[in-house]
């Protein structure tokens, strides 16, 4: 039996069998020429091991390099309009100027208008904003504009000088995408680290003069405290989106980070929070020294191209819903949140019985694999994407023509997060939650928030009649199998290496 299962696990591997041992009188024998055909007979994948094949080396296609247009010859001045502050306006340096005028920029936002003054002092920074208000570009803008004006003579390899740091993965590579276009006439060497990526190759990218380095805190840790990265010279620290850090369980990390870096006043440090409440003015007050304080809105918390629409349904109900919403509305990419990775990985599997293979994307997946979704997503090859709050933060597709809240969320402000998934860039969209007797308690804080008071629709008896099965198909049974809560806490292991 066990010689059988042998023969039949060498035959799957594609290893050569094993020839059945000699007796010991030939194995006495010392002629040449019987040592010869032994020799042969040696098992193919030993011969191997002993002296492998030199592997052929994959050329892989260079990474094109970012193409830089001209430098204007000049800067335009936008006309002045009242109650408008215009980026030319304010000291920033020239070469800045010039990214903000390729990328399109004239006028300030509100939460840039009274940053960037502040900021161009040199002042620490409390600054209450929502994402999409501007504020990633107030940072860069001064903090290229300081280094600019003060350039270096001598410079340390692995040694940043602006440190952004960003709850996730999607957060960081954004801001180092703006700081690109931003600043593409600056010189500056930029770098962005995350978990999820190559370890070797981001830690041979940090091996030379550099500028800004945006990371989130897990891998800055790693290479930290491995000596490939060199804190102590760090003169701009920025803590992006402080609450989701604290909800994410990433103080800890953050702390010991800014252990690392000159002290307080001796540092520029800049903090950016959707709300200013006690526990992150608390936060603040350690690490910022006698900071300006500002607060901006939005003009609009969500947008007048969203349509917002609020069905009344039992919690066994609303699959049928979603398949029925699926089935008769027209879109062209959809986003369905949940509030749980575990109730995410369900509804995959249930969707698909239903004939829609639909990929999920949370906090925790292969970041390579998350890329792929998202530029399937982008790219209209996924139609359809299901996600978590996590995942919500950082996604930047200006044409989702629908956002579904299977789960309404916990949190007004992430209300507000997911639907500004849609109905971006001139576009219109529709946002559909389901309020289910679990979801009807987060109402009223999302109507306190948006002073709003939503009416909810009962569907029809045909909206909630599941359709039958799609026969033959298989479900992604592999990635529901290994269940969890999903809920990322203060201190759980599951939100510390993002």
């Amino acid at each position: 039996m066990l010689t059988s299962l042998s023969r039949i696990v060498r035959k799957i591997f594609g290893v050569a069998e094993k020839p059945a041992p000699e007796k010991k009188k030939q194995k006495k024998s010392s002629s040449p020429a019987e040592k010869k055909p032994r020799a042969s007979k040696r098992p193919a994948a030993t011969a191997e091991k002993k002296n492998p094949p030199k592997p052929k080396k994959e050329k892989l296609p260079a990474t094109p390099k970012p193409v830089i247009p001209p430098k204007p010859a000049e800067l335009k001045i936008a006309p002045a309009v009242e109650g408008k502050l215009r980026f030319t306006d304010l000291a920033l340096h020239q070469d800045v100027l010039f990214g903000v005028q390729a990328a399109g920029f004239e006028y300030c936002t509100p939460i840039q208008s009274l940053a960037l003054p502040e900021l161009l002092k040199k002042r620490d920074l409390a600054a209450r904003a929502q994402t999409g208000t501007g504020k990633t570009a107030a940072f860069l803008l001064a903090s290229f504009t300081e280094l600019l004006n003060h350039p270096l003579t001598e410079r340390k390899k692995n040694t940043p000088r602006i440190l952004v740091l960003a709850p996730t993965r999607e957060l960081a590579a954004q801001i180092h995408k703006d700081a690109v276009q931003l600043g593409v006439f600056t010189g500056l060497a930029k770098e962005v680290v995350f978990g999820g990526m190559d370890h070797e190759k981001q830690r041979r990218a940090l091996n030379k003069e550099l500028d800004l380095l945006v990371g989130t805190p897990g891998r800055v840790i790693d290479y930290s405290q491995s000596g490939d990265l060199d804190l102590s010279k760090v003169e701009i620290l920025v803590i992006d989106e402080a609450d989701r850090m604290l909800d994410m369980g990433f103080i800890p990390d953050v702390k010991r980070i800014v252990s690392r870096l000159p002290k307080k006043g001796e540092r520029q440090t800049l903090l950016f929070s959707a709300t200013l409440d006690e526990s992150i003015l608390r936060l603040a007050s350690g690490w910022l020294a006698d900071p300006a304080v500002v607060e901006s809105e939005p003009e609009k918390l969500v947008s007048e191209n969203i349509r917002q629409e609020f069905y009344s349904v039992l919690r066994d109900e609303k699959l049928a819903l979603l398949l029925y919403l699926l089935q008769h509305e027209k879109y062209d990419r959809v986003m369905i949140f949940g509030n749980r990775k575990d109730v995410n990985l369900r509804l995959q599997y249930d969707l698909a019985r239903y004939g829609f293979d639909v990929p999920v994307l949370s906090g925790d997946i292969a970041q390579e694999k998350r890329i792929k979704i998202l530029e399937k997503f982008r790219s209209g090859a996924e139609k359809i994407v299901i996600a978590t709050d996590v995942a919500a933060r950082g996604i930047h597709v200006d044409d989702v023509s629908m956002v579904i809240n299977y789960d309404l969320p916990e949190r007004a402000e992430d209300y507000v997060h997911r639907i500004g998934r849609t109905g971006r860039a001139g576009h219109t969209g529709i946002a559909i939650s389901f309020l289910c007797e679990y979801g009807a308690y987060y109402l009223p804080a999302i109507e306190e928030m948006l002073k709003t008071q939503f009416s909810s629709t009962l569907p029809t008896e045909e909206m909630l009649q599941l359709p039958p099965e799609v026969p033959g198909v298989k479900p992604r049974f592999e990635e529901v199998h290994h269940h969890g809560s999903g809920r990322r806490g203060r201190s759980g292991s599951s939100s510390r290496r993002h």
